[in-house]
């Protein structure tokens, strides 16, 4: 017979996760609703949407820059094509995640950055998608496929997910923004060098599956970098007004007993 001190029924009652854990998943299931219902809500005028993309069009090839349909014609059928069309559906919903929860394990002052990152940047981001709709290139008749939905058996997969989203808002592109952010903090968390400097190419690999698979202009992630860089701003702007909000203690001793 075992011990009464050995017998502890609460213990197998302990939830897998801190308090802490919970908050911090709640916050960001709830951003991410609420970004998810705002984008949906800026969807434009398909018209207007593909004037814009077209007002693109020209304005890269006006720089020497419109490389949309070379590069997916240079890729397609190719081994490499296949890995970008998987990268682009794990990029937002399956890399981001894990690297949060990496992040959150590794280095809080890291993750708490990349995370308000994220949050000012669809911030900022929602404002744009109801002023400036943009056609991603696949939609905006340009004769650029759709790669995801005709090369790959998730095409089903594709169709699901973006029938949440609102397709006319291709600017900015946060698969880049957010790309490049997740490779700057894995470099300042990761030890190992040779991983710190693969990490950094993670931001490269994913802006190259956005135009390949006919999803973003590089107008839209130019965009995006400036709207992660803006998020980050932003990001760093509330630790430091929260490093300066005073303290209990620092209040004297009549708030520091309250």
């Amino acid at each position: 017979m075992l011990a009464a001190s050995t017998f502890r029924p609460t213990s197998a009652l302990r939830l897998p996760f801190s308090r802490r854990a919970r908050v911090q998943i709640g916050l960001f299931l709830l951003a991410y609703a609420v970004y998810t219902v705002a984008r949906f809500f800026t969807i434009g005028d398909l018209a207007d949407a593909t004037a814009n993309a077209h007002w693109i069009v020209d304005l890269q090839n006006a720089v020497g820059v419109g490389v949309e349909a070379s590069v997916q014609s240079a890729l397609d059928g190719s081994w490499a094509m296949w890995v970008l069309n998987r990268l682009y559906l794990i990029a937002q919903l399956g890399v981001i995640p894990a690297v949060l929860i990496f992040l959150y394990n590794r280095s809080w002052a890291i993750y708490a950055t990349l995370r308000n990152t994220i949050l000012a940047t669809w911030l900022i981001s929602v404002p744009v998608y109801g002023l400036f709709p943009v056609a991603p290139p696949r939609l905006a008749g340009l004769g650029i496929e759709d790669t995801i939905t005709s090369q790959t058996s998730m095409s089903l997969t594709s169709n699901f997910s973006t029938s949440f989203f609102n397709e006319l808002a291709a600017v900015p592109s946060l698969h880049v923004g957010f790309a490049v952010a997740v490779g700057f903090a894995l470099f300042r968390a990761l030890k190992n060098p040779l991983l710190r400097w693969v990490a950094l190419l993670w931001g490269p690999i994913v802006g190259l599956a956005v135009v390949a698979t006919g999803n973003h202009f590089l107008f839209d992630a130019v965009a995006g970098l400036a709207a992660s860089a803006a998020g980050y701003g932003f990001a760093v702007m509330a630790v430091r007004m929260r490093a300066k909000r005073p303290t209990r203690t620092s209040l004297g001793p009549a708030f520091a007993e309250a």
